[in-house]
């Protein structure tokens, strides 16, 4: 099976093609590197021994992406282009809202012209919102998002839905599969180091922000509020190894190839940890202890969020196999082999 990643360079789509790749898929990527690097897929190539077909665009560009999907007619897209970081979307809601929604339609509209019919959609738990309480099943009513990033995602899945249901009315057109992934926290690198997490500037996520300080590129780490209703005031999340989340997506890949319909899966461990028990944790990984302040809770953040992952245990055959150990380990792995990211 030909698989397309947009944002393929990306950290969680390096990571997928690794995974693909050794479950002897073929892979293409288009990324536009606004927050990746090339680098990150030679380095991919360099993990597999395989050469990967690489395309700099934006996947919201339809001319471009016409002239792609014409030459390369993949089974199936796996849809990772998007700005993901739940704080910047709260400063900068349009861009968001702009970025993440017109990259889906641009891809629908040039599935439905040249007759492509599998979709796996990079989603997110932050669909949940805080109407929910954990762990999240995917039987739960989407919740009110408690930022633009979440909103992004809530509405592209509707999107995807919308469009699968008029593909199964449309006698002319080929019937869309659509899987929507609901990722929790991806966390952790290649076992390698060659792979790993490098955002662009400043970290908006958690574990490269620790990273960065356990290297010494950032003096502290500030937790965002420690007066939640937890058993230490911390926000807890359902921390994933990336190489867990990547086979989720093989795993995905292959249920769009042999069924119709939309289906929603949570990727996610069930287990979950808060910010001073991942601060600990890394800290033991590295051999030191990862210094960090307490200041005040961030705007868009939801005290709890955590998985019941046991549809992707039960449909797809998959399920989290690395601990918080494994985590730690690999992550820290990754930014001491690589203290300055792609750019060492």
């Amino acid at each position: 099976m030909k698989t397309l990643l947009t944002g393929g360079a990306g950290y969680i789509g390096s990571h997928t093609a690794v995974a693909m790749i050794e479950a002897g898929h073929d892979v293409v990527i288009v990324d536009n590197y606004y927050n990746s690097s090339p680098e990150a897929v030679r380095r991919v190539e360099q993990i597999t021994g395989r050469e990967i077909p690489l395309y700099e665009a934006d996947a919201a560009d339809k001319e471009v992406m016409r002239e792609i999907l014409k030459k390369e007619m993949p089974d199936c897209i796996i849809h990772f282009a998007g700005l993901k970081a739940v704080g910047e979307s709260v400063a900068k809601p349009v861009e968001y809202y702009r970025n993440n929604i017109d990259t889906t339609l641009t891809l629908l509209e040039l599935m439905k012209e040249l007759r492509l019919t599998n979709f796996v959609f990079s989603s997110s738990a932050t669909v949940y919102g805080d109407d929910n309480i954990p762990p999240f099943t995917e039987t739960m009513p989407k919740g009110a998002c408690t930022n633009p990033y979440g909103w992004t995602k809530w509405m592209q899945e509707q999107i995807l839905r919308d469009a699968q249901t008029a593909s199964a009315a449309d006698e002319g057109t080929p019937e869309l599969s659509v899987v929507l992934l609901r990722y929790f926290n991806p966390v952790g690198a290649h076992e390698s180091g060659l792979i790993g997490e490098d955002p662009q500037g400043i970290p908006n996520n958690l574990m490269p922000y620790i990273s960065q300080v356990a290297v010494g590129r950032r003096d502290h780490l500030t937790v965002f509020g420690d007066d939640y209703d937890t058993p230490d005031g911390t926000c807890r999340r359902d921390y994933i190894h990336v190489m867990d989340l990547a086979e989720g997506h093989v795993k995905a890949a292959e249920y769009a190839a042999g069924n119709k319909g939309t289906e929603v899966f949570n990727l996610g461990t069930g287990e979950p940890y808060s910010v001073l028990e991942m601060v600990e944790a890394f800290g033991k990984a590295c051999g030191h202890p990862v210094k960090y302040e307490i200041g005040p809770r961030r705007a868009g953040d939801v005290q709890d969020s955590w998985a019941n992952a046991d549809k992707a245990k039960e449909i797809l055959g998959w399920e989290a196999k690395r601990g918080l150990d494994e985590i730690c380990r690999d992550a820290w792995n990754w930014q001491s082999k690589n203290p300055n990211g792609f750019n060492a």
